[in-house]
């Protein structure tokens, strides 16, 4: 069967097979991984572009297996093309390098990941003269209020990192197009699965491929998806003569962990709304920040932006003092006390009262909180051992 013939197909038939076209007769069911930096030349290569991707040459300037997940993701978020590399942090400075210069002003949220903040607040500013505004671009008018002649670009996470807020994608897109503004989205705690920014008239969508596609939190990569003109920019300026490139082998294992992708983003949405309204019910937790409850803030939002689900991480504080958090996580059995998210295995970290970015989040976040990032296990085991671990610590909890 062709690839266009799979291209129309279901979301996750599309996740199994798309990207590798060469099956043939005698050929691996599944692709191989292509261990190699350097590939051997026609007969006449003076004429050649040294910078050129579109054929292989050196795996710097783009590799096979980053080919084929390049394609996938492509056609998973909805987008023209699509730039693998080496974490998501490499994909969003690579996006942020190829399409902003010194002068242009930028709107950011005041919700993103901490290498965002730091590249938006700190270094760009500070190195290239960047212009920059922190706004809470849950409110779009908090977002009119800034921009400027030179505003060049509104970036933003749905939901958003790690107090889930959600942005309307669908207003954000048409205020800044009215003023010819770009729009960028890092959708990593959503997933293609749930939402499709660039289906929504997002410029660019940002993932890192470190959490739910690849899901098994065993390598690292980051992609950006968008119009094929502007994938093109990114890769000559910030893929080929700036670096990052995924590897061979972590671009197979993504390759790899993207076929079952579909399967296990749905329990992830299935197991984190189950734990979230298991805990906005124990007289113990102080709040609970999770786009499928009915009480959060950004909920309508979420029901029509997310297609199967809002996703595997929340939010949620206790009542009690700072090393009560510590304490709770001594008890826990099946979740692990690690950064990250997407991975099978249930996460959990404490952020306390002094991070950097305190100041920036709702009030509820300010005394500490628990960010999780919920797994694959049986959410009754889930739900039981945060039972159990609260018990330990004299918490009232019901059923």
């Amino acid at each position: 069967m062709s690839s266009k013939n799979i291209e129309n197909m279901s979301f996750t038939t599309r996740s199994i097979h798309l990207g590798d076209d060469d099956k043939k007769v005698g050929s691996p069911v599944e692709p191989a991984i292509t261990m190699a930096n350097s590939f051997i030349l026609p007969y006449d290569p003076s004429s050649m572009n040294w910078s050129a991707s579109d054929e292989n040459i050196y795996t710097r300037n783009g590799g096979v297996n980053q080919g084929m997940l390049e394609k996938k993701l492509a056609n998973l978020e909805g987008g023209e093309d699509c730039v693998v590399l080496a974490s998501g942090v490499a994909a969003l400075s690579a996006l942020f390098f190829a399409m902003l210069k010194k002068g242009d002003h930028v709107i950011f949220s005041k919700v993103t990941y901490i290498a965002t903040y730091r590249i938006f607040h700190e270094l760009w500013t500070e190195k290239w003269g960047l212009e920059t505004s922190i706004v809470d671009t849950t409110d779009i008018e908090e977002i009119k209020k800034a921009i400027r002649p030179n505003t060049k670009l509104i970036h933003f996470e749905t939901p958003g990192n790690p107090t889930c807020c959600i942005c309307d994608i669908e207003a954000i897109v048409k205020l800044a197009h009215e003023n010819n503004i770009l729009v960028s989205a890092d959708n990593t705690f959503s997933s293609p699965y749930n939402t499709r920014p660039c289906e929504w008239g997002v410029d660019f969508t940002v993932e890192s491929l470190t959490k739910y596609i690849n899901g098994h939190g065993d390598s690292m990569g980051g992609a950006i998806i968008g119009r094929k003109e502007d994938m093109d920019k990114i890769r000559y300026q910030s893929q080929v003569n700036i670096g990052g490139i995924i590897s061979p082998f972590n671009a197979w294992l993504i390759m790899r962990g993207s076929m079952t992708f579909p399967l296990r983003m749905q329990v992830h949405n299935d197991n984190a709304l189950a734990v979230a309204k298991w805990l906005e019910r124990q007289p113990c937790v102080s709040f609970v920040a999770y786009p499928g409850l009915e009480s959060f803030k950004g909920h309508e939002i979420a029901k029509r932006q997310m297609e199967h689900g809002f996703g595997g991480v929340l939010s949620f504080g206790l009542k009690g003092e700072h090393d009560l958090y510590n304490r709770v996580v001594t008890h826990l059995e099946v979740f692990t006390s690690a950064v990250s998210l997407g991975n099978a295995e249930s996460l959990i970290v404490f952020l306390g009262e002094d991070d950097e970015r305190m100041y920036l989040y709702p009030q509820e976040f300010h005394g500490g909180f628990y960010r999780v990032a919920i797994g694959i296990e049986d959410k009754n085991d889930l739900i039981n051992d945060l039972r159990q671990a609260f018990k330990a610590e004299g918490l009232e909890t019901v059923d």
